[in-house]
């Protein structure tokens, strides 16, 4: 078979990314090796219960124009989900329990509670600080992003905004701490702003970059501001973006597992089938696995020699630990927040094991995620289970099993913080672990991504030694999670089309 382009994996990079291609009118074909598509963000049922696989926070998806690259891709496809709005989400920390919003002011009125007026007036700076910073992060959408000289006409447009916020660029590219440190002494408030750095990017406010945090505060603590949950959870997401490649002639080949990138001379060339069956590739492949992942794939070559010397040694986040319930929801209060996030201790750090739980009810928001009088719950932690406690465990072991059961206590003692007698009310209850992200989403060592900390390193662009590769997802820049991952669908799609294509679509989703 021949194509234009092979994508491998159908996360949410990959599929922006062939989606974007597509739309572009280049014959695109996805490869995913399992059943569902989505890679980390899709959903499956079980016994009348749909569930989340992965991320279940949202924000910037529900209203155009946004900032959020994501929504970018929806509007240039011209497919989207529908969505649940709310605003309220609660918190169990070492200093209480209590309800919080998107949006400054509430927040003001936790920590008036918490910490006093000190505090208010330093989160009240904050917001004022990092406002130019917010602007700065969205003066250059992704979609005008390409990794060749193109980009200078791309560009072109948004140099008078960059330009205007060329001091706040250059700190953006530092850790969020250098932006922190100036303007945050507060204990409880170092605690929060490292947390929400944690659920960014896997790693502490040391090493999440700024600019990912300005994002957030432009989204986050904007008047008006809502999160957003997709009708139909996570798969809706997916299915959005199979819909906007298949609308637009490309094709999704689901159980089709890719065991081997061909090179001809010194290019990719297509990709073996683990069928046999083999693709060839005319314009490029793009690996949406993991670059570890993407390693495997590659025959020794002098130029995929030069990628394994450049990526291999990154370092992998640690994995996660998921509990997915179905629950009889009866009693349970009609208030009952959607989204809880449970910090142990403090002082062992947010990346410690364990210490970090994130909980999500969904069905609060869409009741057509559990049966009448049900509940959907996902309970995991997120990028703080060690792979090393489960490597080389047999899945069908005692000990895996035993390890299992030990491991997940804290995900229960968690969720027993906000529903006290969860234990009674499971009628479904699937716990996952390190190596169910291995098995199932193809993750290297069940990782969430390279931990390739801001200040230190950058995340490496789509292009590759080998002519003919490229890679896209949360490998690459911008990193981890879902508005970075669809921003480097876009940096790839763009990198292999005219310079003309992408700007007459810039000009038509609004962009230019």
């Amino acid at each position: 078979m021949n194509t234009d382009v092979v994508v491998i994996g159908s996360g949410i990079g990959g599929l922006s990314c062939a989606a974007l291609l597509a739309r572009y009118g280049l014959e695109v074909v996805v490869c995913e090796s399992h059943t569902i598509p989505g890679g980390a963000a899709h959903g499956f049922e079980r016994d009348g219960f749909t569930f989340d696989s992965g991320p279940s926070l949202y924000s910037g998806l529900s209203y155009s124009p946004s900032h959020n690259p994501l929504r970018h891709v929806f509007d240039a496809i011209g497919e989207a989900p529908e969505w649940h709005t709310y605003d309220t989400w609660g918190c169990c920390l070492p200093e209480g329990t209590f309800e919080t919003q998107v949006g400054a002011e509430q927040f003001c009125e936790v920590l008036g509670k918490l910490r006093g007026s000190e505090a208010i007036a330093q989160w009240r700076n904050l917001q004022t600080f990092m406002q130019p910073y917010g602007e700065a992060a969205v003066a250059l959408p992704p979609a005008a992003l390409r990794f060749d000289w193109g980009a200078v006409q791309t560009v072109a447009p948004f140099a008078l905004p960059m330009l205007r916020h060329a001091p706040c660029m250059l700190d953006l590219t530092g850790p969020f701490t250098r932006l922190m440190d100036r303007v945050v002494s507060d204990r409880f408030l170092r605690h929060w702003l490292d947390l929400l750095c944690f659920l960014l990017s896997g790693l502490p406010a040391s090493g999440t970059s700024a600019a990912e945090m300005a994002f957030m505060f432009a989204d986050w603590y904007r008047p008006g501001v809502a999160l957003d949950y997709p009708v139909g959870g996570s798969a809706a997401l997916v299915n959005a973006l199979v819909r906007g490649l298949e609308k637009h002639g490309g094709t999704l080949r689901l159980g089709a597992h890719v065991e081997e990138i061909l090179v001809t001379g010194d290019r990719a060339s297509g990709v073996r089938l683990r069928s046999g069956e083999t693709l060839h590739a005319k314009r490029a492949v793009v690996a949406n696995a993991s670059i570890w992942d993407t390693l495997k794939l590659l025959p020794d070559h002098p130029a995929t020699r030069s990628l394994r010397r450049q990526r291999q040694a990154l370092p992998p986040c640690d994995s996660f630990m998921h509990l997915h319930l179905g629950i009889d929801a009866a009693g349970l209060p009609d208030d009952l927040a959607c989204h809880h996030i449970v910090v142990n201790d403090w002082d062992l750090g947010v990346t410690a094991p364990q210490n970090v739980v994130l909980i999500s009810i969904p069905s609060r928001l869409d009741r057509t995620l559990a049966p009448s009088g049900k509940d959907t719950i996902h309970v995991y932690t997120p990028g703080n289970e060690p792979y090393d406690l489960w490597q080389g465990l047999d899945r069908r072991s005692d000990a895996y099993h035993q390890l299992k059961t030990a491991r997940s206590q804290v995900i229960w003692q968690a969720l027993e913080r906000v529903i006290p007698d969860i234990r009674d009310r499971a009628e479904v209850s699937l716990v996952g672990t390190p190596l169910t992200h291995e098995r199932f989403l193809r993750r290297h060592r069940g990782s969430y991504g390279p931990a390739i900390a801001a200040g230190k390193a950058l995340f490496p662009g789509p292009t590759t030694p080998l002519d003919g590769l490229l890679c896209c997802g949360d490998s690459t820049f911008p990193g981890i999670g879902l508005p970075a991952v669809a921003a480097s669908g876009w940096l790839t799609a763009n990198t292999l089309v005219p310079v003309h294509d992408q700007i007459k679509l810039l000009e038509t989703i609004g962009l230019r």
